[in-house]
């Protein structure tokens, strides 16, 4: 996007929040975000929606509200999740571009003017690439990383690997996603499926140094949502692969009963129920793994189905309730 000419106003970032919890980060947050919009050469506005918190974070953020009227806040009124806090601050968010991050600090908001002068050089979307995660697990890491592989394999579009939430949408391609119906949003890939231009930013991601992981890798549901969701939304392969290997194991079947009948043929001293047991606990396993792939689309179908909205706003502070 060109700059602004002396006589156009000066272009407006919305910066987007989704969290549940972080009393205890959001004060050094609200800081960093004041002195990185200080720099930079557009307005801003912070919009944070609250998903249900139960701490005191609704507390701090309306009280930094009433000190800087840039600050801005939405609240759900139960827990939906982060993807649906997103899409509803992108609603109300009024920027010619935004840009949607963590409250954890594990993203710095001292990249967003790298980000912005990517965007005002003409890419549409300006997406973050973490080559190192610090303060994680050897193993989180590794799954992550194969987990990102897999949605891209089965995906039709070119996903980057390691690409979070952390990026920088222009304000066109954050009206079609409004526009999108789909429910268990998987805001990664929708992006990156709208098109249009769209540059990276490397970056290390910093260990979180304050509160608590919101998505352990074993105790928290939101990161293997998330992953089936990017695994059905953009693509049948799964389906297609249960496929083959249906067809694949009843040929082998086939193949297998043929050899059994030969060596009861030549008296050879095998016994049936030695090749019976595995046969049988294989292919229950290949029915219940492609049942269960077929499931995951059915439940997508059954979600959009029911047409149910995907948040309810209980409260706003500084935007118009109304939108």
């Amino acid at each position: 996007m060109p700059a602004p000419t002396p006589t156009q106003p000066r272009p407006l970032l919305s910066i987007l929040f989704s969290f549940r919890n972080e009393e205890e980060v959001l004060p050094e947050l609200i800081e960093r975000l004041q002195a990185v919009a200080a720099k930079l050469p557009v307005d801003c506005e912070f919009i944070f929606v609250n998903d249900a918190s139960t701490d005191r974070s609704l507390d701090i953020l309306a009280e930094r509200a009433g000190q800087d009227p840039r600050l801005k806040i939405v609240t759900l009124s139960r827990r939906f999740g982060v993807m649906e806090g997103f899409l509803a601050a992108m609603k109300y968010a009024r920027g010619d571009a935004v840009v949607t991050m963590d409250c954890d600090l594990q993203d710095p908001p001292e990249l967003i003017p790298e980000m912005v002068e990517k965007w005002q050089a003409g890419a549409t979307v300006v997406y973050t690439v973490r080559t190192a995660r610090e303060g994680e697990s050897a193993l989180k890491m590794f799954l992550t990383r194969m987990a990102y592989k897999a949605i891209r394999w089965v995906s039709n579009e070119e996903m980057p690997v390691e690409a979070g939430d952390f990026k920088l949408i222009g304000r066109r391609v954050v009206d079609e996603l409004l526009q999108l119906k789909e429910r268990d949003p998987y805001l990664r890939g929708l992006v990156t499926w709208i098109g249009f231009k769209q540059t990276p930013v490397y970056y290390r991601r910093a260990a979180r140094t304050k509160g608590t992981d919101h998505f352990p890798l074993l105790r928290s549901k939101t990161p293997w949502v998330q992953f089936a969701a990017g695994l059905t939304s953009f693509s049948v392969v799964p389906l297609t692969v249960f496929l083959v290997l249906g067809v694949v194991m009843t040929l082998l079947s086939v193949v297998a009963g043929v050899v059994l009948c030969a060596m009861k043929l030549l008296a050879l001293a095998t016994p049936l129920w030695a090749w019976l047991i595995p046969v049988l606990a294989f292919f229950t396993g290949l029915q219940l793994s492609a049942i269960g792939t077929v499931g995951l689309y059915v439940g997508r179908i059954f979600n959009d189905v029911r047409n149910r909205p995907r948040y309810i706003v209980a409260s706003t502070i500084g935007l118009d309730a109304d939108r």
